[in-house]
């Protein structure tokens, strides 16, 4: 059983996320990793998704050249919102949750 603290918490990387993408959610993980595996699991996923969408738009940026990237970044960012708002519900819910299309560069 997840503590409520612990659910609380795993659901601000998410929602934090949104505004402040790596400060916010960095300071909960560092500060709470060692006590909680739960808010460890969260803040591994976080990172990875944050990493994956970081290259794939790089990727969308250099294909703006040929237009195509414009709705790329487009799609990547509203794929992005709608996955950290369903990964924040799952984590105050105490499930784990795994981001679609990521890389799992952090173990």
């Amino acid at each position: 059983m997840v503590k409520s603290e612990d659910r609380l918490l795993a659901a601000g990387i998410y929602v934090l996320s949104i505004f402040f993408p790596i400060i916010a959610p960095l300071i909960i993980w560092l500060l709470k990793k060692e006590e909680s595996s739960f808010i460890d699991y969260h803040g591994k996923e976080y990172f990875n998704f944050f990493i994956s969408y970081l290259i794939y738009s790089v990727v969308a940026g250099i294909l703006t050249i040929v237009i195509i990237g414009i709705f790329l970044l487009w799609a990547l960012g509203i794929a992005a919102l709608i996955f950290s708002l369903m990964a924040a519900v799952k984590a105050y819910e105490g499930n784990e949750y795994q981001f679609p299309w990521i890389f799992r560069i952090i173990k």
